[in-house]
């Protein structure tokens, strides 16, 4: 039995690999891609397309833009950076907007899961808002029919005088003097 135990201790004696257990989590493995945080990243995308989607932003890229037509116009040609078909002015607003494509939808994609939970949970709190109505009509429907049969003052005044003529008319009470019959 302690020979067992050794053996088992010890690594292969062959080339073979080591077979795994089932009994303990498996080592997790580097991947060679890099790594990022999903939510982080949405959560920058969403920023990010809340910016593009502003005044602001039209106001600073009509600007830049004008400034970048104007300098490349006017400024000595020796400190012109991109000449007039403005390619380069054209290669960066590409890039802008295949970028800004993604992360517009990406920021869409979440604000739609997040719509999505909304509406789930207003549909539960409306089902439990009307199981709570339909109990309070029914809790209601039966104090009102337990109110038929409760007595009420009225009904109890109009006993007691009938209960009172009765027993004036058998005599054993005389009626007060105020009252006639």
């Amino acid at each position: 039995m302690a020979r067992r135990e050794r053996e088992r201790s010890l690594p292969p004696a062959t080339g073979r690999a080591a077979r795994t257990r089932l009994d303990q989590p498996m080592v997790p493995r580097r991947s060679p891609l890099p790594e990022y945080d999903p939510e982080a990243f949405g959560r920058l995308s969403e920023r990010i397309a809340r910016f593009l989607g502003t005044g602001r932003f039209i106001v600073w890229m009509t600007f830049t833009i004008v400034v970048w037509v104007v300098w490349n116009i006017v400024a000595p040609p020796d400190l012109r950076f991109d000449e007039y078909p403005f390619i380069f002015l054209t290669l960066a607003l590409s890039l802008q907007a295949s970028y800004a494509a993604p992360l517009i939808l990406l920021a869409q994609n979440r604000q739609d899961d997040r719509d999505r939970v909304n509406l789930e949970q207003d549909r539960k709190r409306g089902e439990r808002s009307m199981a709570d109505t339909e109990y309070l009509t029914r809790e209601i429907a039966a104090l009102r029919m337990g109110m038929g049969e409760v007595a009420t003052r009225d009904w109890i005044r109009s006993e007691l005088q009938d209960l009172l003529k009765e027993l004036e008319q058998r005599g054993a009470l005389e009626p007060p003097p105020d009252r006639e019959r």
